[in-house]
């Protein structure tokens, strides 16, 4: 955004590109989280050092959730089941895996209330630094403005309706950013 002969459209829809992939940094984080449910995303993107190389979860095992409160990981080579285990012990996620040689379970515990607690408020600090990231993109964007009105590329009308829009743009995403706190907080805390 440095480009002072840049159009207000174009600074926000660089911005609000930017506030998606804050949004979607947003969620992929909460699915990393542990509820009381089986979810494979809690260990779909775990590092598994394979033959040396660090390698995702999800490409060298079948990740599935037969039941509830179980992860099944089928290893598609199954040499490397011990390089599968270490590396969910290393990632300290709280579930002990259980492996017979051929396949890994996780049988996921349910939470405890206070468990529960500590969770919510996790949650509550991941938002807070999505709305700061936000906010602060919007103060970019608007330095970006302030900028290209300076260089007269735009007039001072065009600026001031393109940081109204801008807070319109940014609300916009900070709602987004508690909706999606309000539905993985309520996920956590259902019992």
């Amino acid at each position: 955004m440095a480009d002072e002969n840049i159009s207000v459209e174009e600074i926000q829809m660089e911005s609000e590109e930017k506030m998606e992939k804050a949004i979607e940094h947003l969620k992929k984080e909460f699915r990393g989280l542990r509820t009381g449910r089986a979810s494979t995303a809690l260990v779909e993107n775990l590092i598994v050092s394979y033959y040396g190389a660090d390698t995702p979860m999800k490409q060298l095992a079948n990740l599935s959730t037969p039941e509830p409160t179980m992860i099944l990981i089928k290893p598609f080579d199954t040499s490397c089941i011990k390089d599968i285990d270490k590396a969910i012990q290393a990632a300290n996620i709280g579930i002990t895996p259980q492996s017979d040689g051929r396949m890994i379970r996780l049988n996921v515990p349910p939470l405890s209330g206070e468990r529960r607690q500590q969770l919510a408020t996790q949650l509550k600090h991941s938002a807070e630094a999505a709305r700061v990231s936000v906010r602060n993109l919007r103060r970019d964007a608007n330095k970006a403005i302030d900028a290209a009105q300076k260089a007269k590329a735009i007039t001072e009308d065009e600026r001031d309706n393109g940081k109204k829009e801008m807070d319109d743009i940014t609300k916009k995403y900070i709602d987004l950013v508690d909706q999606v706190l309000k539905i993985k907080t309520d996920e956590v805390m259902e019992i």
